[in-house]
C-alpha cells in the first residue's frame, strides 16, 4: 500500500504501483513458446514501491527497514536473534566462522565439521575457509539427505561442528540428528536456505540448531534480488555475528541512534573498551572484536524483504501444492526414478521437486533434462553432486577413493535434477511438463 507525507514522492509511488499492476495484468503464458522456469520471485507492486520509497529516501546502507526485519524474520525458524547478510552463501560463512571466536565456542583450526559431501558449495566451503576440517558423510538416496547411520560413525571421531542443508526443503529425521548432537556434545548449523516456513514435528526448520542460514537469492522462497540471513539462539551469538558482518566491530548498536546520539544506544560508547590501552578512552564504534568481513547488504533490499515476509504463508502453501502436482505427473514413472517424499513427521516448503533416474532406467539424466529443455522446462542438477569431484576440490582428497567411499553421492552426481515448484509456477504449466513427461516416457519404455 502506497503511503506518503510528500505529494511528489507519493505521485511516483502511486505511478510505480499503476505500472506494476497493469505490467502484472497483461503478463501472458504460451506453452512450447514460453519457459517453465524453475523459480522466480514472487513480487507483485508492493516489492516496487517499497524499493522505489527506500531508494528516494536517500538513505544506502543499513537503517530503520534492515532493523524492522532483524527484529521480525526470526520467528520463522523458531529464534529470538538474527542478522541481515548478503547473500546465504556470507550467512553460512558468518555463522562457521563465528565458531572461531573467543567470545563463543573458541574452536581452533583444524577443528573437525561433520558435513554431507553432496551438495550446495557454499554449505562446505566455509568449512574450508577458516580453516577447519571436513568429515564427510554419504547422503541417502531417498531424501537426498545425510546418512545418519554414518553420522553416527563419525560423531565418534572427534568432530565439534554439525552442518547440513535441509535438501530442497525435506528435512532429515530431527530426532535422530539431535540424538546424535546430544549424545557427543556437537554445536548444530543448521543451513535452511532452501527451506524456510517448512516444519518437523511442528517446530520450525531452523529452530533445532545453535544458528540457522537463509538464502534471499530470487531462486528462493522470498528474494531481495540477492540476500541472506543467520538467525540465533542467544543475543550473544548475534552480537558475534554481527561482528563479523561488520569488518570486526565490536559495537552492536544498531539504527540511526547509533550513530546520532553521543554515547549510541548502549550508552556508554565511549569507555575504556581496548585491554592493551587501559588508561585510554576508546570510541567503542571503532574497537575490533573480530578478524572479520564486510559481508552487509543495503537498505534497499531490507525494504523489500519486508514486503516479501507478508507472503511467506502464501509462498510456501504453494510449493507445497505444486509439490503434490508434480508428484501426480510422475508417480506412474516411479519404476524408473526415484521420487522425493517427506520425511516421517515434516511437512517440507519445497523449494524443488528432486529426482533420480534408476539403476537400469531405459533412458539417461541427460535424455530426460535435454528432452524438457528442448521443450522449456528448465531443469537443475543437484547442484554440484559429490563436491570432491569437482575440479576445485579434486586436489584434496583421492578421487577414487572417494567415489568408493561415497557411491550414493557418486550417484546423484550423473543421475539427479530436479524441477522447481516456485509459486511462479502456474497449474496450466504444470499440465504441460505433465504432457511433455508423457511424450517422452512413450517414445522411451
Amino acid at each position: 500500500m502506497v503511503k506518503s507525507t510528500d505529494s511528489k514522492e507519493l505521485f511516483i509511488l502511486k505511478m510505480v504501483e499503476e505500472y506494476i499492476n497493469e505490467k502484472d495484468k497483461n503478463k501472458t503464458w504460451t506453452a512450447g513458446k514460453d519457459w517453465v522456469r524453475y523459480a522466480g520471485p514472487f513480487f507483485d507492486s508492493d516489492e516496487y514501491v517499497r524499493s522505489v520509497k527506500s531508494l528516494l529516501s536517500g538513505w544506502l546502507v543499513l537503517g530503520q527497514d534492515a532493523i524492522k526485519f532483524e527484529r521480525k524474520f526470526p520467528k520463522f525458524f523458531g529464534k529470538k536473534f538474527g542478522i541481515l547478510t548478503n547473500s546465504g552463501s556470507s550467512a553460512n560463512l558468518l555463522m562457521m566462522a563465528s565458531m572461531r571466536s573467543k567470545r563463543l565456542y573458541n574452536f581452533p583450526k583444524g577443528t573437525k565439521v561433520i558435513t554431507p559431501v553432496a551438495g550446495f558449495p557454499t554449505t562446505i566451503n566455509p568449512i574450508y575457509q577458516v580453516g577447519f576440517e571436513p568429515v564427510f558423510v554419504d547422503i541417502e538416496l531417498g531424501t537426498l539427505n545425510l546418512d545418519l547411520d554414518q553420522l553416527e560413525e563419525a560423531a565418534k571421531g572427534g568432530a565439534k561442528i554439525l552442518t547440513f542443508a535441509h535438501v530442497l526443503g525435506n528435512p532429515p529425521n530431527m530426532d535422530r540428528v539431535m540424538d546424535v548432537v546430544k549424545k557427543y556434545d556437537l554445536v548444530l548449523l543448521e543451513d535452511t536456505c532452501d527451506a524456510l516456513g517448512g516444519t518437523y514435528k511442528g517446530e520450525m526448520l531452523g529452530s533445532h540448531g545453535e544458528m540457522a542460514s537463509c538464502s534471499f537469492y530470487p531462486a528462493h522462497h522470498i528474494t531481495m534480488g540477492e540476500g541472506g540471513f543467520v538467525s540465533t539462539k542467544t543475543c550473544e551469538q548475534e552480537r558475534v555475528v554481527r561482528s563479523f558482518r561488520e569488518w570486526g566491530r565490536g559495537c552492536y548498536c544498531v539504527g540511526k541512534a547509533a550513530n546520532l546520539l553521543k554515547n549510541g544506544t548502549c550508552k556508554n560508547r565511549f569507555d575504556n573498551w581496548i585491554p592493551t590501552l587501559p588508561n585510554e578512552i576508546f570510541d567503542h564504534k571503532f574497537v575490533y572484536e573480530e578478524i572479520g568481513y564486510n559481508l552487509k547488504p543495503i537498505e534497499l533490499q531490507a525494504s523489500m524483504g519486508l514486503a516479501q515476509i507478508e507472503k511467506i504463508d502464501t509462498i510456501s502453501e504453494r510449493r507445497k501444492s505444486n509439490y503434490r502436482k508434480l508428484f501426480d505427473v510422475f508417480e506412474k514413472y516411479e519404476d524408473h526414478l526415484h521420487l522425493p517424499r517427506p520425511t516421517e513427521h515434516s511437512d517440507p516448503s519445497w523449494f524443488a521437486f528432486p529426482m533420480t533416474v534408476k539403476d537400469g532406467a531405459p533412458f539417461k539424466r541427460s535424455d530426460i533434462t535435454s528432452y524438457l529443455e528442448d521443450h522449456k522446462i528448465q531443469t537443475r542438477n543437484y547442484f554440484a553432486g559429490n563436491i570432491m569431484l569437482q575440479p576445485a576440490y579434486d586436489h584434496l582428497a583421492d578421487t577414487s577413493e572417494i567415489i568408493k567411499k561415497f557411491p550414493i553421492s557418486r550417484k546423484v552426481t550423473t543421475d539427479t535434477f530436479f524441477l522447481g515448484t516456485s509459486p511462479v509456477i502456474t497449474s496450466e504449466q504444470i499440465e504441460y511438463v505433465g504432457s511433455v513427461v508423457d511424450k517422452f516416457m512413450r517414445d522411451e519404455i
